[in-house]
């Protein structure tokens, strides 16, 4: 796994103790295209690719979804072997219905078989920073209020992810567990995220920066405390006059409190939010 090399024209303030794994892919590049379809085509897109991953009910854990379904399926077929008929049951229709509680009781135990598999840790309180404030805040911009919402959403409902940044051709959304400046305005702390940002130098990255493992909170100096793995994936566009030549018009950070918090499947489902705002 080699070790990411950062652009000698972005002034990044990392530590050298700290080592990031380059997940950069070539892009294709595609021209953009000022059509006023095409832009409702993508937001459609954008939103549909949330629905794919979550239901949005609160307080429903999508995950134990298999278990209710095992559980109607299963009193159904109860209700009917022992109400439906008043005639001897076949024993074909025995057969069938010893498959389907099986069946049943399969789905039932599925939600904790799927603790054991890679990757399906899910995030519990414990793993909260301690001392952090849950926020949620959204540039004053009508066009992408939607957008940001389900997206820094779904970001923290399918991964390990305590604190998500997404920028956006300046507009931000800031959701989760952040450690923030006291007795400010809602104002006042979008405005401190952006001076932080135009200090680390994250307005011009082009390749994707993630470090699986850090010991101390301290590697830039907005993070959350207690910020053990770190993820920032570059929004791309197509610049106007070069097919060929790629800006960047933002980015998505994602930090967690647990080390090694992002999957390989992780980061290609990240990189694929990332590049539905960029329309690539």
């Amino acid at each position: 796994m080699s070790v990411h090399l950062i652009h000698p024209l972005i002034q990044l303030r990392i530590r050298p103790q700290f080592r990031a794994i380059s997940t950069a892919k070539p892009l294709t590049p595609y021209p953009r295209i000022h059509n006023s379809q095409s832009t409702k085509n993508q937001q459609q897109e954008l939103n549909l690719s949330v629905l794919r991953f979550t239901f949005g009910i609160p307080g429903f854990d999508e995950s134990y979804l298999p278990r209710w379904i095992g559980y109607g399926f299963g009193s159904l077929l109860l209700l009917n072997h022992f109400l439906g008929s008043n005639s001897a049951t076949s024993p074909s229709q025995l057969r069938t219905e010893a498959l389907g509680l099986s069946l049943a009781a399969f789905s039932i135990a599925l939600p904790f078989f799927g603790r054991f598999l890679k990757g399906a840790t899910q995030l519990d309180i414990a793993d909260v920073p301690e001392g952090s404030e849950q926020i949620f805040l959204l540039s004053d911009s009508d066009t992408k209020k939607e957008d940001l919402a389900w997206a820094s959403y779904v970001l923290l409902r399918n991964t390990k992810a305590t604190a998500v940044l997404i920028s956006i051709q300046g507009e931000l959304c800031v959701r989760g567990y952040w450690n923030t400046p006291e007795n400010l305005s809602k104002a006042q702390v979008i405005d401190w995220f952006k001076r932080e940002i135009e200090n680390i130098g994250l307005t011009d990255l082009k390749d994707t920066l993630y470090f699986p493992q850090t010991t101390e909170f301290g590697l830039w100096g907005m993070l959350p405390r207690g910020t053990r793995s770190l993820m920032v994936e570059p929004v791309l566009q197509a610049r106007e006059q070069s097919a060929n030549e790629m800006e960047t018009e933002g980015f998505v950070l994602l930090a967690s409190s647990s080390g090694y918090a992002y999957s390989d499947k992780d980061r290609a489902w990240i990189r694929a939010i990332a590049n539905k705002f960029g329309g690539l």
